[in-house]
């Protein structure tokens, strides 16, 4: 039996979220273990870096499972995808150093979460962006972000994944970048709470459209005893891009973002 980890693709669109939740609900983590099966996989449960919700994309979920394979990893890569429906894919797999675990080995997690800028309805882009009129104004946004990185209490925008921990969360990285009518968030932190960064790209977009004060993000990390009580951003603009880990045994720095 060896321990393998699989980068993981997924159109969220239709999907209930990442997690198993039942025979009646489709989920990833539902889609995925129904392929291992098909190629002999015996175990209860395959463990996953993050649970995205229902709605988001991926492009760099990483998962882990044991599994008797007698051919090498690209076969398995094969294999399984055949065995997926195509809004899943695995993009990579290879054999998972000693200890790996796809959420607790990991040391940051990078989202993206894109808009598009535009009076009229584009049917080809909005399933993976939120349309947004008017223009939000990019520089203004690119400020409010700016006092993102660091490490802060972000209690206002999520509650923690277990019931008691905490909502401290080191972001090492919080950006827009805009080309033409589209627009992109990029943050990545050592971990998220549970709709983060839905809730903080709301709070930029209000800033940009000039529906909220410059300065609600700083208000609110001040004063995590509040919540951000405004709408989230929809799910479809999201997309976990990468998760990282330290170096393997190897030397080789095992990331889970492909093609870059």
């Amino acid at each position: 039996m060896t321990f393998y980890k699989s980068t993981v693709a997924y159109d969220g669109t239709d999907f209930q979220g990442f997690q198993r939740l039942g025979t009646s609900q489709r989920t990833v983590q539902g889609a995925l273990e129904a392929g291992l099966r098909r190629i002999g996989w015996t175990g209860s449960s395959l463990t996953a870096a993050g649970r995205t919700d229902g709605g988001v994309h991926a492009r760099g979920q990483v998962v882990a499972f044991e599994l008797e394979w007698r051919h090498d990893c690209v076969s398995l890569t094969h294999a399984l995808n055949s065995r997926l429906p195509s809004d899943v894919a695995i993009w990579h797999t290879e054999v998972a150093p000693q200890g790996f675990h796809p959420r607790f080995s990991a040391r940051s997690r990078r989202y993206s979460y894109a808009l598009i800028a535009s009076p009229q309805p584009d049917p080809l882009r909005e399933r993976y962006a939120w349309r947004v009129w008017p223009r939000p104004d990019l520089a203004a946004m690119q400020e409010e972000a700016s006092i993102l990185p660091g490490r802060r209490d972000f209690a206002a925008f999520g509650r923690a994944p277990i019931p008691g921990g905490h909502t401290n969360r080191t972001v090492l990285t919080a950006r827009w970048d805009g080309l033409g009518d589209r627009m992109e968030f990029v943050i990545e932190a050592d971990a998220f709470l549970q709709h983060m960064v839905r809730r903080i790209v709301a709070a930029l977009i209000g800033v940009g459209l000039g529906r909220k004060t410059p300065g609600v993000l700083q208000d609110l990390l001040d004063h995590p005893g509040g919540r951000w009580e405004g709408p989230m951003a929809p799910a479809r603009g999201l997309c976990l891009e990468a998760v990282t880990y330290e170096q393997d045994a190897g030397g080789a720095a095992a990331s889970a973002e492909q093609g870059a």
